[in-house]
């Protein structure tokens, strides 16, 4: 593959890139640059973490790149996941992965990493004090949002420690691109600006789209001083508000309920979730899209192209109804194998049962 299809394969997987000229410069440079993303362990998988992630990763590994997922235990344990409990947040990372798996990601083409096992080094905490030395009060507060925390919410010092030890994680795993949602924006432009400070490297920062949740558009939580930003952020789907998702372990039945009731407003293409997910995941995993409709409304039509649809459904011609029943059986045809996996895989249905009875948190 040539150097600038693998520069527009990663560069496609951005919502937002900084900067688009030094990842050029990493392409052309390197034929498997390295790159990551962070997870804390935190509950059951829903779409933007079993199906979106898994969807970038392909394209990702297909421009060379070699990615790191890293299992963030100890930052769910500083976070309070699972109750602040470590060895639950660990089994909990161990769930991530068969999710990843039955999702069709390649264990063979990413690395999965657990934090627990990275922090062992006396190196990261030597770093971790110089990050701490080079990072003002004031910068190390706005980066909370990084835990879908405002600065009133802290309660405890170690929350203090996140924003530092996410930048810091960069370094450890030696990457070129910070490959994360925009949600996780500020850890990465931390680690740019510390980058030059202590002579390390400076990552690109390549963050995705956040899918939105079922129910459209969201006031802002105060998360962050852009407005826009703060919406984009708030409207996520998320994991511990289960109003706002679809999850991977949901039946058929349970997906055309929950899409059924979404906010989806006629010629609405700004603010709707069906469009959104159409355009994210039914188009990046379906060259066409073919909705299904009642005879007397024009019966079956194909789109071969997110544009093509999103064009209709602003012009009135296509009912939102028929755009919720084409969104909730495509999303049904690619959650279908990790709730089969999970139902028949034995290993997998432990995890899985034992992350059911967990306290998901926000």
């Amino acid at each position: 593959m040539d150097t600038q299809t693998r520069f527009e394969l990663i560069k496609e997987v951005g919502e937002e890139v900084i900067t688009e000229n030094e990842l050029r410069e990493i392409v052309e440079s390197k034929q498997h640059p390295i790159a990551y993303d962070g997870f804390e362990p935190s509950g059951l998988g829903h779409l933007p973490f079993g199906i979106f992630r898994p969807l970038l990763l392909k394209d990702l590994t297909k421009a060379g790149v070699h990615f790191k997922l890293w299992i963030a235990d100890w930052f769910g344990w500083i976070n309070n996941k699972m109750g602040g409990d470590l060895e639950a947040i660990k089994r909990v990372g161990d769930y991530f992965i068969e999710v990843w798996k039955a999702g069709g990601l390649d264990p063979k083409k990413v690395e999965f990493i657990f934090a627990s096992d990275k922090l062992k080094d006396p190196e990261y905490w030597r770093r971790f004090v110089l990050i701490g030395k080079n990072t003002t009060m004031s910068r190390a507060t706005r980066a909370l949002n990084i835990m879908g925390r405002t600065e009133g919410e802290m309660k405890e010092v170690a929350q203090y420690f996140y924003p530092i030890m996410q930048a810091n994680d960069i370094f450890q795993l030696d990457v070129d691109i910070a490959q994360l949602g925009l949600d996780q924006r500020r850890a990465c432009m931390l680690a740019r600006d510390i980058a030059p400070k202590l002579n390390l490297k400076k990552p690109v920062a390549v963050s995705h789209h956040m899918l939105m949740g079922l129910q459209g558009v969201k006031q802002p939580d105060g998360l962050e001083d852009d407005k826009g930003m703060d919406i984009k952020i708030s409207s996520k789907m998320s994991k511990s508000k289960p109003e706002s998702s679809v999850f991977v372990h949901d039946s058929a039945k349970d997906i055309k309920r929950k899409i059924n009731t979404a906010f989806c407003a006629p010629k609405d293409i700004q603010n709707n979730p069906m469009l959104d997910y159409a355009k994210h995941i039914i188009f990046r995993a379906y060259t066409d899209m073919t909705i299904d409709r009642h005879a007397k409304f024009g019966g079956a039509i194909t789109f071969s192209s997110y544009e093509e649809l999103e064009a209709m459904f602003r012009k009135g011609e296509l009912h939102p109804a028929d755009l919720k029943a084409g969104v909730a059986r495509y999303i049904d045809l690619m959650v279908a194998p990790i709730r089969q996996h999970f139902e028949k895989n034995a290993k997998a249905k432990r995890l899985y049962e034992f992350v059911k009875k967990q306290e998901v948190t926000r």
